[in-house]
Order: C-alpha cells, then sequence, then structure tokens
C-alpha cells in the first residue's frame, strides 16, 4: 500500500470516528440540528475515502471521478448546513445545491480536457475552496457572540479554502496528479493532498467539535443555574454572572448599580388566593424584568419573592429610575388570577459600588436599603449612599411605618 492509500484509510478512519462524535452530540441534544448535518457530512468524507479507493479497479474511470467529486463537494455542503445551523444563519441551500449540481456538471465536462491542463485541475479545486468560503461567510455573518474557537474556526476555514485554490499549482509544480485517474494514488502529489486534507479536515472537524461541545456545557450550566418559574437565574447564577458583571464593569471604569426587589404583601397572595396565583405574580414580574433589562444586565430571583438586577454602566440616579419605572408599572398592573381591582406591588433597594467595595458588601447595602423600604411603607424605592447613616429620602408618598419587616 502506498503511502497516498495510508493516509486515505487514515482518512476513511478520522472521518468515521468523527461521524459517531456528532451523532452522540446529535443523541445527546434531540434538537441539535447542526450536529446532525455534520455527522452526515462526515458520512459523505467516509464514501469519498471509498470510492477513491475503488478507482483503479475501474477501466473507465470518469464516473467515479465524477462521483467522487460531488460526494465530498456535497460533504462540505453538509458542513455548511451544520455550521450555520450552529450559528443560527439561515442555510443558503438554493445557492449551494445548485453550485453543487454546476460543478459537478463542469467536472464531468473537463474530462475531456488533457489530464495536466490546469484549467481541468482548478474546475476540480476550485469548488472545494468556494464551499470553504460559503462557511466562513456563514460565521462571519451571525449575530451570536463570538470568542476565540470561533475566530479560529473562521481563520481555518479561510486557510483551508486557499489551500484549495493552491492545489492545481502545487500539483504543476509536483509534475501533475498521475497520468491517469488509476494511478492519481502513486503521485506524489497525492501524499501532498491527501496529508493536507487530513490536517485541514481534523481541524475543522476539532474546532467544531469543540464549539458544540462548549455550547453543550454553557447549556447544563444556564439550565443548572436558571430558576424554571421566573426564567431568571437562580441565586448561585445570579450571584456567578453579577460578579463577573461587576468585575468588568470596574475593569471599564464604568459605574455600577444593584437593585434588590422584594414582592410587598406575597404571604397574603398565596394564603388568599392560592399558589397558582402567586407564582402568576411572579412570572409577571420576572416579566418586567427580562424586558427592562440590556444584554449586558444580569438579573435573577434570588429568594422566594426576591429579586436582584446588576447594572453595570448605570450610576445611583440611573439605577434608581430604572427602579421608580419598575415599580410604577407593576403597580398598575392587573394580573391574571387576582380579583379585577387588586394590584401587586414591590419594594426595591438601591446600591452603587462603591470604589474597592465587593460585591457581597454591595449586596448587603442593597438590601438594607431594600429593608428601609419595607419598613417604610412598601411600594416604595430607598437608596444606599456613600455616607453611613444617611437618612434615606422616600420616593413614593410616606405611608406608615411597618416594622414587621419583608413579607
Amino acid at each position: 500500500m502506498g503511502s497516498a492509500n495510508f493516509i486515505l484509510l487514515i482518512n476513511l478512519s478520522v472521518a468515521g470516528l468523527l461521524a459517531a462524535a456528532f451523532l452522540t452530540i446529535a443523541v445527546y441534544n434531540v434538537g441539535r440540528a447542526s450536529a446532525r448535518w455534520l455527522a452526515f457530512g462526515y458520512l459523505l468524507g467516509m464514501v469519498y475515502c471509498a470510492i477513491e479507493f475503488s478507482i483503479p479497479a475501474f477501466d473507465n474511470a470518469r464516473p467515479m471521478v465524477v462521483a467522487a467529486f460531488a460526494v465530498f463537494l456535497g460533504a462540505t455542503v453538509a458542513f455548511n448546513a451544520g455550521v450555520a445551523h450552529k450559528y443560527a444563519v439561515a442555510p443558503p441551500w438554493p445557492a449551494m445545491l445548485f453550485f453543487l449540481f454546476a460543478a459537478t456538471v463542469a467536472v464531468y465536462v473537463v474530462q475531456d480536457l488533457p489530464r495536466q491542463s490546469l484549467a481541468r485541475m482548478m474546475v476540480y479545486q476550485l469548488p472545494y475552496a468556494v464551499m470553504q468560503f460559503v462557511g466562513l461567510g456563514i460565521v462571519w455573518s451571525s449575530r451570536q457572540k463570538r470568542d476565540r474557537l470561533d475566530h479560529a474556526l473562521m481563520a481555518v476555514l479561510a486557510a483551508s479554502g486557499l489551500q484549495f485554490a493552491s492545489k492545481p499549482f502545487i500539483a504543476h509544480a509536483l509534475g501533475g496528479w498521475g497520468a491517469n485517474p488509476q494511478a492519481y494514488m502513486q503521485s506524489s502529489y497525492a501524499q501532498v493532498s491527501q496529508s493536507l486534507g487530513t490536517v485541514f479536515g481534523l481541524a475543522l472537524a476539532l474546532l467544531i467539535l469543540a464549539i458544540l461541545v462548549r455550547d453543550v456545557l454553557a447549556e447544563v450550566t444556564l439550565k443548572s443555574e436558571m430558576d424554571t418559574l421566573s426564567r431568571l437565574l437562580n441565586r448561585g447564577g445570579f450571584v456567578r454572572h453579577a460578579e463577573i458583571a461587576l468585575v468588568g464593569a470596574v475593569r471599564q471604569g464604568v459605574p455600577v448599580a444593584l437593585v434588590i426587589a422584594d414582592l410587598d404583601h406575597f404571604k397574603t397572595v398565596n394564603d388568599s388566593f392560592g399558589h397558582a396565583s402567586g407564582d402568576r405574580v411572579i412570572e409577571v414580574f420576572a416579566g418586567f424584568l427580562r424586558e427592562a433589562a440590556a444584554d449586558h444586565h444580569v438579573a435573577g430571583r434570588i429568594g422566594g419573592e426576591e429579586f436582584a438586577i446588576i447594572l453595570p454602566g448605570t450610576n445611583l440616579t440611573a439605577a434608581r429610575l430604572f427602579a421608580e419605572g419598575t415599580r410604577s408599572a407593576f403597580g398598575a398592573l392587573p394580573i391574571e388570577g387576582l380579583p379585577r381591582d387588586s394590584r401587586c406591588t414591590a419594594s426595591f433597594g438601591v446600591a452603587e459600588l462603591q470604589q474597592g467595595e465587593s460585591f457581597a458588601n454591595l449586596m448587603r447595602r442593597a438590601d438594607e436599603a431594600l429593608y428601609q423600604a419595607k419598613n417604610g411603607g412598601r411600594d416604595c424605592v430607598r437608596i444606599s449612599t456613600r455616607q453611613a447613616g444617611a437618612r434615606q429620602q422616600p420616593s413614593a408618598p410616606g405611608k406608615p411605618q411597618d416594622l414587621n419587616g419583608r413579607d
């Protein structure tokens, strides 16, 4: 067995292992269409390798050469479909399928050209380069946030496209790609071409596999940090994400504020109207926080009826206005399951991060401000100022003081 055949055998085995890996991810998450398309792409890669092995057995190799080209180009189409599903981009099916058909016809036609013709080599290799750049365009056009792995994938797609475009010139420099299709695997070019295919194919597969595994782990982590009723972060998730947001705000030199809210008389709602109505109140209030929060804000349900939101880039005044707007809108909203004339309210404590202050201390000060709001009559906002012991000014009409704490 020649060295090129040995490399092709390695490619066949690697394609099978990668197909199995992507199928495993697809089984783990039934809705992960990207993994299914990627698995299909590498299964087609196995078929391509099998066809390449069989070409020397045919006297008229033209149909098998065209079939091998079409199958491998189809594998790149499937790969791009998987990438598109991963990055929430609509796969360009009409363009890719038309290109697959047109390129296959072109490869069939150019078989009549001299075998070492540069034009013939380019017609065979350039479609692969085009499909790699289509994959690059898909990732580039995605609106999803990208990290180093995603940028590495784009870089390797670009490099892979360039190596396909360079193959006709490599073949020409190495004396061609065999006197006939049957002799291809014995040529020096075949060894180089198959080696390049192994390197780039494996690099692309490992990168997209790492990206999918990253997303699966992120999804599992998110589910463990998510409160199912409110669809906000639970306390542990909120603390983790809020601390990250706080560090980022400090690094950028922007203010950061914390708002803690507590639903007023929530126990009374449960006792009077049932827990289903209480759950509805939590869902409605959480919906207010989700709609009001920007992408860089972090909101969570940190207790039974207690919520928190950290606001990077927001000072104390703006955070107080945020709390006032939420308080006013929520207090005026009728809630399904409660009497038509019933309204629910919430109390708020607001604090802005001071220089050198820890997140735990910021939470403590916002919580103290919330206690003042609850003891000051509820349905109001209180702020924690820098001066210790400073008097908190009410932001809603004064109400009789309630010394019973939160409920």
